[in-house]
């Protein structure tokens, strides 16, 4: 498995004692929420403030997810900041696929890739992703490698 590519987005985690299980780790069900979290800052980051929140009430745009597939690769801890690396690998006709590298320490801590459908959110219905939205991600995609 390759390193995340340059333009890579990084959104860190402070992972916290409440986060953790008996066995001192990261309750599973937490790290689909770390990437989540992290998905959300990079929709944030890339239009200008605006994550999925005001995607749905201000652009009356929804994106509800429609797979998830993540690889544990080490136990995650409070020892470390949890560093993931967000970026988009494929947009479709209605979708987009992200995929999440996360880090502690230097070690890859688990993997995943994230795919949302665009809606229209007040209807729940499938739509094409705004054009502006296709022409921030495009580029992004070609940059990353994909």
């Amino acid at each position: 498995m390759g390193s995340p590519p340059d333009s890579a987005f990084a959104h860190d985690i402070r992972v916290t004692w409440g986060d953790c299980d008996p066995a001192k780790i990261a309750y599973t069900g937490r790290l689909p929420w770390f990437a989540l979290d992290a998905i959300n800052a990079w929709w944030e980051r890339h239009l200008g403030g605006d994550g999925w929140f005001q995607m749905e009430l201000d652009r009356n745009m929804g994106t509800p997810f429609v797979r998830i597939e993540m690889d544990f690769k080490r136990p995650v801890t409070p020892r470390h900041v949890l560093r993931c690396y967000v970026w988009p690998i494929r947009l479709g006709e209605t979708s987009i696929t992200f995929q999440v590298d996360a880090y502690q320490d230097g070690k890859l801590g688990f993997t995943g890739k994230f795919t949302n459908v665009f809606t229209v959110a007040d209807q729940f219905r499938k739509q094409r992703p705004p054009e502006d939205i296709r022409a921030l991600i495009e580029p992004l995609i070609a940059q990353a490698g994909a």
